[in-house]
């Protein structure tokens, strides 16, 4: 028999940690997506960078911008396989847009597809905001 350490809890039994606001269920899942402030919804536009990135930097990942190069890698319609320059970033769908990605209406006019950033992978960054080049110089000093 397992001797009581004074604790309160049978020694025998596994302490399972919940983290608070993190649910399992997919429709629990899906509301928070669909209800997130909008800092939250910045972080959930991030996109994988390229290997040599990457290596460059130091990180995985990265908020996407107005301006990246990114290649879509996964998709329909003629998207998969292209590269281009991201035209908006559209945080009420957590979805970019990329220039020359687009679908024919059925008028013949071309609109935007809309594609998810986990489906594309950044190839060069848009480093004119100071914010962000400064940030990234840090996260590239730390690996040093």
């Amino acid at each position: 028999m397992a001797e009581d350490r004074g604790n309160g809890l049978d020694d025998n039994l596994k302490v399972v940690k919940i983290m608070k606001g993190i649910s399992k269920k997919p429709g629990k899942q899906r509301k928070n997506r669909a209800v997130a402030a909008l800092h939250s919804r910045q972080r959930m536009v991030a996109c994988h960078l390229d290997r040599p990135l990457i290596r460059e930097y130091n990180v995985r990942s990265v908020p996407v911008h107005k301006g990246d190069i990114v290649k879509i890698l996964r998709g329909g319609e003629g998207s998969k396989g292209n590269e281009g320059k991201v035209a908006n970033v559209d945080l009420g769908m957590i979805k970019i847009s990329v220039e020359n990605v687009t679908a024919a209406k059925a008028d013949g006019t071309q609109k935007a597809l809309f594609i998810d950033p986990s489906n594309c992978i950044i190839t060069k960054l848009d480093l004119s905001d100071p914010r962000r080049k400064e940030r990234l110089n840090r996260l590239k000093e730390g690996s040093k």
